[in-house]
Order: structure tokens, then sequence, then C-alpha cells
């Protein structure tokens, strides 16, 4: 009897792999190898300078050491600690008084683009300084 279209037995005849345990040992080995070197966090840090602008509370503390493969949502969250304010409470930030990066960024990238004397330079506010 005949098997309709797309029938479960009809699907899996289709769905071969493109390599057999056997084969392609060498390229599969590399595959996995580039993907656990990928799933490695980057361990180096950058040294983030904090800078108050007009009414924010200045910190005690204006340099630290931060990891360079997290996100700048990170650094925001981090700053958010440091000063004691909700999540609610307005915070604008700002790379070398210029312009507001977006929180999605890496502070690897941010470092290699806009460092100035070997810190990446955070200026921060409660009201909107820059557009």
């Amino acid at each position: 009897m005949a098997q309709p279209q797309g029938s479960p037995e009809d699907l899996g005849r289709q769905a071969s792999l493109p390599w057999t345990p056997g084969e392609g040992g060498e390229g599969l080995m590399q595959a996995i190898q580039a993907l656990e070197t990928y799933k490695k966090k980057d361990p180096s840090k950058v040294i983030v300078r904090f800078k108050a602008v007009g009414n924010a509370p200045i910190m005690k503390q204006n340099f630290y050491k931060i990891t360079a493969a997290n996100r700048f949502q990170a650094v925001i969250q981090f700053l958010r600690k440091e000063l004691s304010w909700k999540a609610g409470d307005p915070l604008f930030t700002y790379i070398n008084l210029a312009f507001s990066p977006a929180p999605d960024d890496t502070v690897s990238n941010l470092f290699k683009s806009f460092a100035t004397d070997g810190h990446l330079i955070v200026n921060y506010s409660t009201t909107a300084a820059w557009g």
C-alpha cells in the first residue's frame, strides 16, 4: 500500500544526516571546538570611570573594572546598585559626554571605539543632558 505524501515514514526517509558517525569526524570535532570557544566568556576587564553630570550624586569611588564581555545594560544595573536607585528612578548614561549607548552594546566594543586614556568614561545624570 502506498503511503500518502508527507506521512511519518516518508519524512523519515527524507531527513537524512549530512554525515554519518564514521565520516567527517575531523570537521565535526572542529565545529564542536569552535562552539566551545564561542561559549567561553572573555575574562578581560575594562576600566570604567563614572562621572556625575548636573545634579546627579557623585560616587565616592568612580573607577571600576568591569568584564569586557558584559552588555552595557550590566553597567547601567551596576550604577543603579551603587547609587541605590530603584528601577523607576530616572538615570541617563552617556559615553564621553557625547551619546547614549544602546543597552545591548558590549562594553568591549564601546571601549575599543571610545576609550580615553585607557578608560571608558561613562557620564550619568538624573535628567536628559544631551540628545
